[in-house]
């Protein structure tokens, strides 16, 4: 390494390090605020978005593929930066200025996405303002060794998720309430009301992210910014090595394989949701009213599943929760037709969404060198956040090709078969 780095700080915070089943502190909320805040534009995103946008169709117009290659061309970008955006993040003092930066594109466009726009420039300012969202998680995954120690961070980042999950659903029934009950109430059109519902999440993103900003100190980090473009070739070098290390170690490779492919459907099966639902003719109020009950059935469900998996072991419900999501892609294929389906699907979706989420980073974290945890953390990042490129552009592939949204959607499977196979081929290293 070259002689002007530095040597990361061993500390994990310059405050005492509370106990790990202590409450969480003042600096460990603030952390996890950011969390309430960027999940309200998710949210709306899956539920809003995909509606609004086929408003803005022509009436044989297939969301379904516009919505898969709009989502497909984000995480493609995102994957492509990743290395980079990794490489920069453990540079003295960058990390939170690149947070920003994606973070005020993000807010930007979101608020952009209110402008009367046409259908293509639309997808394209949101496509933009989901990078910029992706962008600002790559940095705030990385700004968890800052704010806690290493046996608090699975407390801290399962309060991230928990809150993520119920705190978005705050906008987001302001919004809904607007856009439907805007037009009798305030005489606005119900398209000028999902504009402003877009101006509503900035705001709230916007206001939860203040707390992060003011609080956040990079305590570990790898170089001086004045020495910023050898940082980031001696973090290509590391990565290089780790790659190796990875390689080396079979039943780790296996499982991150399998991680991509099932986390992809997952992500893909989260992210086409609504768009299908649209396609079918299902009413929206009945989509919106049903994946707001995923976000309340995704929380309490993650830490049954924890729980679970204390018994039964991390993998065996892993696989359980893989297999799970393959009886959903079929049931979503073949018998998806209605609302009252609509709303079974969502339920499902919320009782394996949390649980896969997190037990697949915890089981991770038990397989990987502990002395070398952030660098392979870093690998598992690209992993998770770079899935959906291929869920996504199977779905509007498929169905472009054939002119059926089901089988789109049943080429989800795909995926779900490929990480079972590698997932029943690897030799599980937490059992001897």
């Amino acid at each position: 390494m070259s002689t002007n780095t530095v040597t990361p700080a061993a500390a994990p915070a310059p405050e005492t390090t509370p106990a790990a089943n202590a409450k969480l502190t003042a600096r460990e909320k603030k952390w996890i605020v950011y969390d309430v805040g960027n999940s309200a534009f998710v949210l709306l995103s899956t539920a809003v978005v995909p509606i609004y946008a086929k408003s803005l169709m022509p009436a044989d117009g297939n969301i379904v593929s516009a919505w898969g290659y709009a989502q497909t061309i984000a995480s493609l970008v995102i994957a492509l930066l990743m290395p980079l955006l990794g490489s920069i993040a453990d540079v003295q003092g960058m990390k939170i200025k690149f947070f920003l930066g994606f973070f005020g594109t993000g807010v930007v466009m979101c608020l952009a996405m209110s402008l009367p726009l046409m259908w293509l420039p639309f997808l394209i300012v949101y496509v933009l303002a989901t990078i910029g969202l992706n962008g600002s998680l790559t940095f705030y995954d990385s700004m968890l060794i800052d704010t806690t120690s290493n046996d608090r961070m699975d407390k801290v980042s399962s309060h991230g998720y928990g809150w993520g999950y119920v705190g978005s659903t705050v906008p987001f029934l302001v919004c809904i309430g607007l856009i439907f009950g805007g037009p009798s109430l305030l005489g606005w059109t119900t398209e000028a009301c999902t504009r402003a519902s877009f101006v509503i999440t900035a705001i709230w993103w916007v206001a939860f992210t203040i707390p992060l900003i003011t609080s956040y100190r990079q305590v570990h980090f790898r170089a001086t910014s004045d020495h910023a473009s050898e940082a980031i070739r001696g973090t290509f070098r590391e990565l290089g090595s780790t790659f190796g290390r990875i390689v080396n170690d079979k039943p780790l490779w296996m499982f991150m394989i399998a991680f991509f492919f099932y986390i992809d459907a997952v992500n893909t099966v989260i992210s086409m949701s609504t768009s299908y639902g649209t396609q079918l003719g299902i009413d929206s109020t009945q989509l919106v009213v049903a994946l707001l009950v995923t976000q309340f059935v995704a929380f309490p469900c993650a830490i049954i599943y924890g729980r679970l998996a204390g018994r039964f072991g991390c993998k065996p419900m892993i696989v359980a929760a893989v297999i799970a999501y393959m009886c959903i892609v079929f049931f979503a294929a073949f018998f998806l037709r209605s609302a009252a389906e609509f709303w079974i699907l969502a339920i499902l979706v919320g009782m394996f969404q949390g649980g896969i989420q997190a037990l697949s980073r915890s089981y991770y974290g038990k397989i990987i060198p502990k002395d070398r945890a952030n660098e392979y953390y870093g690998f598992y990042d690209i992993f998770g956040k770079t899935a959906s490129i291929l869920g996504t552009f199977l779905v509007a592939t498929t169905t472009t090709l054939t002119g059926n949204a089901s089988i789109g959607v049943l080429s989800i499977a795909i995926l779900l078969v490929v990480a079972l196979v590698f997932l029943t081929l690897q030799k599980d290293p937490t059992r001897g």
